[in-house]
């Protein structure tokens, strides 16, 4: 039932494109969102529909007051829906963990002797901002390489250049000594400029030019000179190696991956131009329960394109999302040129995905071990002794999965978690080889069989029994897994199963379910450490089935023996890098020709 005041208000809402603030009783904004028809978009949160989000009934049973701002235009809205949420932080918008003030490069291009510095806040001076850099020590590491390369002045001294004794910092290379006339205002201006191109990723431009200034150096006889622009051109180069990534993009773009386990995301975002890495960064979104991939990825873009003014041309996303066009449309505005976002399917652009999204899998474990390792959350495993019934408080937790295509290349997983946190070094898999057809439950009791026949014959990597045994899988796993730990005698250990289709959880000897709640810390560890067997035992899946048809695909291509085969693969990685590889590249490798790599090349269409 909607109350009074809010029904005032939705009698009052137009049908214009603008922003609609929910306040609740004492006046806190607790949610901002964009429409383009304020009065149907605010509406839909009031329909008397069952099954609503519960965010959505959460948010609507709070709202006291609706306030709206009518705008000429959505993107108008789009933009006026940032500044709101940055400014008030709601609690139910989706907000970046990591968002605050990120340090910028400031390089003062209208002082007649510009300086150098770090700072945290951006002002409408005139000068140079380069950033949004990840953190204060990456800026710091930047900030100090770049004076190293170009030593411009870091001091606000007044420049007459007739100082009589330079600082510290002239003596120790890390100024030209303007103060004291040293440098001439033309060759300091050069450095500025040439400090900002570096800055801007522009290191091809640099060199370049410094390359054509060591050879006139080196014309004249100034040799001292030709030295310094050469140990400045080899520590860019070193820059720019050590930034260098295995796939062949053109261009500058952005690869923004998610990674989520229920209510807890993680949005990575590499900066890549011409084969370089230029930034990563990483977010933490928590409260994301009731968002779909596509609303977390549109909110991170808002969040974070309304915050930095560097905006290549190209986005690359994991996933399609609904509103690209407006998107779009407000970075081109913001850009001065157009602004596309892609999904990559093939390529390159589709294995800078798969690593950026691997990247935001791996932060994400890191902030779930660092959160279950805080001591509050020793007590969600107390709480599951007591829930299970179990004899101790379950400190080693193993997880069991299962992974296979009608039988054929099965494998299990063994997962290890200790006080909540992934511990990866006790991880364990299994080929399956005793049952060769489709039987999940006789697999199951294979790779339970294995692990334990391992302890009671002290085996040392088998030497430590578990406190409680998970297994992935509903009561006939659960049974094929009990039955192999009887035959072994160790049935003293608690054992229990998750069903992915409802999520209960069963023990030997009951009829029903475990009386979980599943919004529970409790639950949602069991299901962590579910997914976690799930994923270690598909990755495994997928590595034996990836070799497979490498080692086919490779060994039908006429020319190719097993030294040939091992040098490629050794040189590209995979088929599909040697795949994507031109014929010239191909006959580089040892024992490859021209002739060969056509072949070869035609043989993997």
């Amino acid at each position: 039932m909607v109350n009074r005041n809010i029904e005032l208000y939705l009698k009052l809402l137009p049908n214009k494109p603008g922003v609609y603030i929910f306040r609740d009783a004492k006046g806190e904004v607790i949610y901002v969102g964009k429409a383009s028809n304020l009065r149907n978009r605010v509406k839909s949160y009031f329909k008397q529909t069952p099954n609503l989000p519960e965010k959505t009934e959460q948010l609507t049973a709070r709202a006291n007051i609706i306030d709206f701002v009518v705008t000429e235009s959505e993107i108008a809205a789009l933009i006026l829906e940032c500044q709101l949420i940055k400014k008030y932080r709601p609690h139910f918008n989706v907000l970046l963990k990591d968002d605050k003030s990120f340090p910028y490069i400031k390089v003062d291009v209208k002082n007649d002797w510009p300086t150098i510095n770090i700072t945290r806040r951006r002002y409408n001076d005139g000068a140079r901002y380069i950033g949004r850099i990840p953190s204060a020590w990456s800026a710091r590491q930047t900030y100090d390489l770049i004076r190293k390369i170009f030593p411009l002045r870091s001091c606000n001294k007044a420049i007459t250049g007739k100082e009589t004794r330079p600082c510290l910092k002239f003596h120790i290379g890390r100024c030209l000594g303007p103060c004291i006339g040293a440098i001439t205002r033309e060759e300091y201006g050069e450095l500025v400029r040439r400090t900002v191109d570096l800055l801007e990723g522009k290191e091809e431009l640099v060199i370049r030019e410094l390359k054509a200034g060591m050879k006139k150096a080196s014309e004249n006889t100034e040799f001292e000179k030709a030295a310094e622009i050469r140990d400045q051109i080899h520590s860019i180069q070193a820059v720019i190696a050590s930034n260098k990534i295995t796939f062949n993009v053109r261009g500058e773009q952005d690869v923004i991956a998610l990674a989520r386990d229920r209510d807890i995301a993680c949005v990575r975002i590499f900066s890549v131009k011409d084969s370089r890495l230029m930034g990563d960064e990483h977010y933490i979104i928590e409260k994301s329960l009731d968002e779909s991939d596509a609303q977390l990825l549109e909110s991170f873009i808002k969040l974070y394109y309304s915050s930095t003014d560097h905006i290549p041309g190209l986005i690359l996303i994991q996933s399609p999302i609904n509103e690209t066009g407006l998107l779009s449309e407000w970075l081109a505005s913001r850009k001065g040129a157009r602004v596309e976002f892609r999904v990559p399917h093939k390529g390159a652009g589709l294995r800078l995905m798969e690593m950026v999204a691997e990247n935001a899998r791996q932060q994400l474990e890191i902030y779930k071990s660092k959160k279950m390792a805080r001591p509050e959350y020793l007590n969600i495993l107390a709480n599951l002794k007591s829930i299970l019934n179990i004899a101790e408080v379950p400190h080693r937790i193993e997880a069991y999965d299962i992974s296979n295509i009608q039988g054929a290349m099965a494998v299990g997983s063994m997962v290890v978690f200790e006080n909540g946190v992934p511990k990866p070094s006790l991880y364990r898999r299994f080929k399956i080889k005793f049952i060769d057809h489709t039987d999940d439950y006789a697999m199951m009791r294979e790779v339970l069989h294995r692990r334990f026949k391992g302890y009671v014959d002290a085996v040392d990597k088998w030497s430590t029994l578990p406190d409680l045994v998970l297994i992935d899988g509903g009561k006939g796993h659960l049974n094929a897994a009990g039955t192999a730990m009887r035959e072994l005698s160790v049935d003293n250990v608690p054992i229990i199963s998750i069903a992915k289709e409802n999520e209960d959880i069963f023990q030997p000897g009951r009829l029903d379910s475990v009386p979980f709640d599943k919004s529970s810390e409790e639950i949602h560890l069991l299901q962590r450490i579910r997914d976690e067997a799930h994923r270690f035992a598909v990755t495994y899946h997928r590595q034996l089935r990836s070799k497979k048809s490498r080692e086919s695909q490779l060994d039908s291509v006429a020319g190719i023996g097993p030294a040939r085969k091992k040098a490629l693969i050794k040189r590209f990685g995979s088929v599909r890098n040697i795949k994507d590889a031109t014929i010239e590249e191909l006959a580089t490798v040892n024992g490859i020709n021209e002739a060969l790599a056509r072949t070869i090349l035609e043989s993997l269409v």
